[in-house]
């Protein structure tokens, strides 16, 4: 049997500060505290470790790792109206709206530790006759 994914782990300075990120992102809630948080994403969670608790359950876990390089992918109905909310709520936009050949629309942000986050719709791909 395949793995199953269920989530992704953020390993941050502020547990609080980035899950209340994207809880608000999200329209949910944030579960924990400053030592460790989650936030529910559709059929998955993320969760927030701090890097002293990382540490500290792994040891040297820590050694030589950095914050933004990754993607996190989020589905939306609608990725204009995304984007309007997310410009009224002084988000960092790392790409405005675009559409891709293969029959995508995605805007891209960045979250306060520099990771991006990519909201998508699949659409139509254009046709090429």
């Amino acid at each position: 049997m395949q793995p199953t994914l269920t989530g992704i782990g953020l390993i941050t300075e502020d547990v609080l500060a980035l899950a209340t990120f994207y809880a608000e992102l999200l329209d949910t809630t944030v579960d924990g505290d400053e030592r460790f948080a989650t936030v529910k994403a559709g059929g998955a969670g993320l969760g927030f470790f701090s890097m002293a608790g990382m540490e500290q359950m792994v040891p040297g876990s820590m050694a030589g790792t950095g914050n933004g390089r990754f993607t996190i992918e989020f589905s939306v109905d609608d990725v204009d109206a995304r984007y309007q909310r997310l410009v009224a709520a002084g988000v960092t936009i790392a790409k405005p709206p675009t559409t891709q050949p293969w029959g995508r629309r995605s805007v891209w942000i960045r979250d306060p530790d520099g990771n991006i986050v990519n909201f998508y719709q699949d659409i139509p791909a254009p046709s090429t006759a």
